[in-house]
């Protein structure tokens, strides 16, 4: 089989895998509009999850998997089982101990996060349902950013299918304890903040099973100095910015739309609402191909085949301009008729339906363009070039910005 073809049947079974787990979101969201609309208790939801949510997409679909993905990689062909299991496990106890003090430390200043994302936050019963529900979802960031690792394991080892479903976890976790859990308590939504913490803790023992089955047997081993988990921490911190381009954006996006006197209210659940949308496809599709074509790179980079990592990245740019172009064209027009007949039930209404047929008719002018940066992004950290992500994510954070101040 051809790297082509290897990477278009990996391709299909992640999307496989990540359309049901959307699927699954999209049942989530639609249980979240109803219950919670466009309210205050609905963007105080939507701020709180921000935060674990915006470190899932970093490391889940970014830094990390595209920093130890072409350096697992390189042991795996280079160096053996036995050396890549022991990189592993080592990059593994460190992560453990650096997710652990941010947790702790999230808890601990969730009052001071909540004000810098929310700046515009002003109520007292809003601002103190947001630190609340901040503090009580922030252990999802320690059991993701875990779960990232499981996943860039099992991806390194050409396994796709339990990574991209492992989402579907999440959301089942999140609706059942809506439907379950929320009716019972005086205040619904601190039940869904529970199925966050839930679905984070199936989703990292579910993928640390198959890990194990797959022969890595990860244990505790500290070891700062081992040059694995060095050349991977030397790629991470760029990558981190250099991929996480487009959820800087969204965060600024979620400080500004939290002024409701400039945008009016129920902006950040707009956004939200528009933004599950537009992600539909480009998980499907455009992350799909990301992630199936990214360890067949890296493996050719390892082998010093060029030719090889050329072809493979054009053909998954092509593939991705092929499918998100007409599926961007489409959702845009079909905007209304499909956020009318998905949310448009309960608490969220005709306005709240109006503010996010704008959000998603905007979004979808930049779905081929998010799609290709993942694909394109990662192929710089196979060969250690980390200076140009950086230099071309921040000119756009710079452009989102101004533009954000001029058009809000």
């Amino acid at each position: 089989m051809s790297s082509q073809q290897r990477v278009g049947k990996s391709a299909s079974i992640i999307s496989l895998g990540t359309m049901l787990s959307r699927i699954l979101g999209f049942i989530r969201d639609i249980i979240l509009a109803s219950l919670l609309g466009t309210s205050w208790i609905a963007d105080a939801f939507f701020v709180a999850f921000r935060i674990p949510n915006l470190l899932r997409r970093l490391f889940g679909e970014g830094a990390l998997s595209g920093a130890f993905i072409p350096i697992f990689s390189d042991y795996l062909t280079n160096k053996g089982r036995e050396e890549s299991e022991d990189l592993a496990s080592v990059t593994f106890s460190m992560l453990l101990i650096v997710l652990t003090v941010v947790t702790i430390l999230g808890v601990i200043f969730a009052p001071f996060i909540v004000k810098i994302i929310a700046y515009g936050f002003t109520q007292p019963e809003k601002i103190k349902l947001t630190v609340y529900l901040t503090r009580l979802m922030f252990p999802y960031i320690l059991l993701i950013g875990l779960s990232a690792l499981m996943m860039a394991l099992l991806n390194s080892m050409k396994h796709f299918f339990v990574p991209a479903l492992s989402p579907a976890i999440l959301n089942v976790a999140i609706i059942a304890c809506a439907l379950f859990i929320s009716p019972h308590l005086s205040q619904p939504v601190i039940g869904i903040a529970i199925g966050v913490v839930l679905g984070g803790i199936g989703q990292y023992f579910a993928q640390r099973a198959m890990v194990h089955s797959k022969g890595i047997h990860l244990r505790l081993k500290l070891d700062p100095n081992h040059p694995g988990l060095k050349k991977i921490i030397v790629l991470m911190f760029p990558a981190l910015f250099g991929l996480a381009v487009n959820q800087i954006n969204v965060l600024v996006a979620t400080i500004l739309a939290s002024f409701e006197s400039v945008v009016g209210s129920g902006a950040i659940s707009a956004l939200y609402f528009g933004d599950r949308l537009v992600q539909f496809p480009l998980g499907v599709f455009g992350l799909a191909i990301a992630t199936a074509s990214l360890p067949t790179i890296a493996d050719k980079a390892a082998r010093k085949d060029i030719n090889g990592v050329r072809d493979t990245l054009s053909y998954a740019l092509r593939l991705t301009f092929f499918i998100c172009l007409p599926a961007s064209l489409g959702l845009a027009i079909l905007a209304r008729p499909i956020i009318v007949l998905l949310f448009q039930h309960g608490d969220f209404g005709a306005y709240s339906t109006n503010i996010t047929v704008s959000t998603l008719t905007y979004f979808c002018l930049g779905l081929f363009a998010y799609a290709g940066v993942k694909i394109t992004t990662p192929v710089y950290y196979t060969f250690a070039d980390t200076r140009r992500p950086v230099i071309i994510g921040a000119f756009a954070v710079i452009i989102n910005i101004v533009l954000n101040l001029i058009l809000m």
